[in-house]
Formats: structure tokens, sequence, C-alpha cells
């Protein structure tokens, strides 16, 4: 991570969990548009790599769930992924909807001034190229705001995946990491400052008061994932959390 990041600078406290939440189909313009239309300008969304080394916006290794067909992503090129049907499982109003190019749809989210928490979500495998390439590419589309030290427009990469995080580092180490948990295990400041990460992204269902406070004190910014209660995320947000993802924007609104 480079000496110059400052820490959490996002404005933005609530982000759009794959764009729409749970109006819209998961990781699609459709998505993105709707969470802009009700005022957010923060979105969480999935990033792998197809077959030919293109990577696209997919939260799943594997076809069928939200796209329609068979099989795995990476046995399909980018092109022939950005044809399918990732609409269609969700309603018939969105019969059609592709499946998103990962450049087209973040050079869309940084032409409309939405920030971007880019999960980095390998297939099985794929961890060191896709965190290779995502990194690679956030970090040529930000080269402007990183030289001038405007982190508060600089996407956030975050993933499940250490080996992931370690290869962004090495392709791209002034796009800032955030290192995902779903509970926080014993050693997991250890691992946190191994892929020199600026933030912890856990389940907000195993958080407690007294682990917010442990992270903060130990330097880092604390993320959760998926508060669907607004009571919930105002308790959160008084022990001390940065910020969250939401799949009911209809709930909570952007912050």
């Amino acid at each position: 991570m480079s000496p110059a990041f400052p820490g959490w600078v996002y404005p933005q406290r609530v982000l759009a969990h794959r764009g729409g939440g749970t109006l819209a189909p998961e990781n699609t313009m459709a998505g993105l548009l709707e969470g802009m239309r009700r005022g957010f300008r923060a979105i969480e969304y999935d990033i792998m790599l197809a077959r030919d080394g293109v990577a696209v916006v997919m939260h799943d290794p594997y076809l069928g769930r939200t796209v329609v067909g068979a099989g795995n992503v990476f046995d399909y090129d980018g092109l022939e992924l950005a044809a399918m049907d990732a609409g269609s499982w969700f309603g018939r109003a969105f019969d059609g909807e592709p499946v998103p190019l990962f450049v087209e749809y973040a050079g869309f989210c940084k032409a409309h001034g939405v920030w971007m928490n880019m999960e980095i979500k390998p297939a099985p495998g794929y961890d060191i190229e896709t965190g290779g390439t995502v990194a690679r590419i956030a970090a040529a589309m930000f080269a402007d705001e990183i030289a001038a030290g405007r982190w508060a427009e600089v996407p956030l990469l975050s993933s499940f995946s250490e080996l992931a995080l370690e290869s962004a580092r090495e392709v791209a180490p002034e796009v800032p990491r955030a290192l995902l948990m779903s509970e926080l295990p014993p050693d997991w400041e250890r691992r946190v400052r191994a892929v020199e990460a600026v933030a912890v992204h856990v389940n907000h269902r195993h958080l407690t008061r007294e682990l917010a406070e442990a992270v903060k004190a130990a330097g880092f910014a604390l993320f959760c994932y998926t508060v669907n209660e607004p009571a919930r995320a105002r308790a959160l947000l008084g022990w001390g959390v940065d910020a969250f993802c939401t799949d009911r924007i209809d709930l909570i609104g952007p912050g």
C-alpha cells in the first residue's frame, strides 16, 4: 500500500450491494441504474475473469443462477458472456440484460461519479490472474486521481482471496485494498497486515462492539456486509463501522 494513502477517506457510508440490491438483477447495468435512480453514488460489485482473461462483472464462477446457460465462467470468452442473459432470472422486464464487461461498467461508474468497492471474486484456481488484472485496470483508469492524491475517488479493491490481494499489491500497490472475512479469526490482524490492506470487511452478523473497537484501534477502516435492517445499520455505525453495503436500497437510503 502506498504510504501516501491516508486511510479511510471515502465520504460514502452506504453502498448499493451489487447495484440494485433486491430491486434489479445483481451485477448488471440495470441494477446500477436502479441504484443511481434512488440516489446511490457508491456501489459494491463482483469481478472475475472469462476464459480469454477479459474481466466481467459476475458473482458466481458458474452459469445457471443469474446467467442463463451451463458450465463455468472460464469456459467462455468475455464477449460470449457479454451476449448472455443475466436478467430474466429476476423478472421478465429484464429479459436479455447482458453480463457487463468490467472495463465498460467501471468506466460508466467513473463517468457518473459512482464510487466503487470492486470485489475481486476469482473462480477457483484463478486468484493470481484475477487480482492482477483487476488491479492493473483500476490503476490505469484512476492514474490521474492517484497521482493527485484524490483518494476519495479511487476505488477500493476487496477480496476473500489473500492470493488475489497479494497479486493486486504486486501489480498496483498504489490502489488500496481490503480483506474480506466472514468472521474475524484470532489471527485476523496478521492476515490484514500481510496483504497491506487499509480496511477489514466482515459479515455484520459476526461483528460485536468489542471486535469493531479492536479493528479501529488497530488502525484499520471497518466495512460490513450485507446490512438490510435500518436499526442494525444505526447500531453498527454507532460502534464505529465506517460503511456498509445493503440489498434493501428501498429501506436504507444512500449516505
